[in-house]
């Protein structure tokens, strides 16, 4: 198993985000022939795998279903090859379960994305829009520059899964203090399912989670990749976009709701202002929330 594999299984931060984009996806494109999904960090395709059984059980039969994954190394790397594995995966479900499917690989440009006239397009961004750096690092502001161009694309949905830390633009003692706070609860929580000289565990951890930390703490300027900011702060950026929230729905609460009996009883569910929380203890560790562009600006 991947170190992400083993992560994937233990705690439920990666199966929350998918969950509960899935059902708000779900939700977006009833009706719909012709569906695009782009996902921003597709990781082992896990996501579309349920999305996929759950399309196939449509009234009516499936839509037309491409996605779209756009990789990175840290990701390659995790899983322990490239996107090809992952189409390959998702061709073999999608065809198991009789669901027409065509997957993609790209880069971040809009001719390079392969939206054709006709479907509708959704965006995915699971744990990965804070690796964009912002107008802090540089003057050329890649995370606004991608989310103008995501909006080019008139999505009937964008979804943002993120970690709810705010260690972006903090000082150092700030950050440090934040990061030892957020870590010392996932690990809590890690430990509820696995013992800590489990070696799985440990490599899992040291391949992942610990590369994150360190570039927190130690790396500063365009060097630090990991930017976590509370979701406040991302409500205020998607705006600003133009984009405008879209309820995360009753139906995406009780998906999560329900995998979460899977886990321990200190994972709780919360939500806020249009928004999903998943709590370990008292402690919000990850948010999922839903936007659209917004029709008063669109240009």
């Amino acid at each position: 198993m991947s170190y992400m594999g083993v992560l994937y299984e233990i705690c439920p931060y990666w199966k929350f985000a998918y969950t509960a984009a899935n059902a708000a996806i779900l939700e977006v494109v009833a009706g719909e022939k012709r569906v695009h999904i782009i996902d921003f960090q597709i990781a082992q395709g896990s996501q579309y795998m349920s999305l996929i059984q759950e399309l196939a059980k449509r009234p009516g039969g499936p839509p037309l279903l491409h996605v779209t994954g756009v990789d990175d190394s840290q990701s390659n790397y995790a899983r322990g090859g490239g996107l090809s594995l992952v189409g390959e995966k998702l061709a073999s479900t999608a065809q198991s379960c009789g669901v027409p499917f065509e997957f993609h690989d790209a880069f971040m440009q809009r001719e390079h994305l392969g939206v054709e006239p006709g479907f509708a397009v959704v965006v995915n961004f699971p744990y990965v829009l804070h690796h964009m750096p912002d107008e802090s690092v540089s003057v050329e502001n890649h995370r606004d520059r991608l989310l103008h161009l995501i909006k080019s694309l008139s999505p009937k949905l964008v979804t943002l899964v993120e970690q709810e830390s705010n260690t972006n633009t903090s000082p150092f003692l700030s950050r440090f203090v934040e990061t030892l706070d957020y870590y010392t609860a996932m690990f809590g929580s890690i430990d509820a399912a696995q013992p800590r000289d489990d070696k799985q565990r440990i490599s899992a951890e040291q391949h992942c989670v610990a590369r994150d930390i360190v570039n927190m703490i130690a790396c500063e300027e365009a060097e630090r990749v990991e930017r976590h900011k509370v979701l406040g702060k991302w409500r205020v950026r998607m705006m600003m976009a133009e984009f405008m929230c879209w309820p995360v729905s009753s139906s995406a609460a009780f998906a999560a709701s329900e995998m979460l009996r899977g886990y321990d009883k200190n994972y709780k569910l919360g939500g806020n202002e249009g928004a999903l929380y998943l709590f370990w203890k008292r402690r919000p560790m990850a948010t999922c929330s839903a936007w659209k562009p917004n029709p008063n600006q669109i240009a």
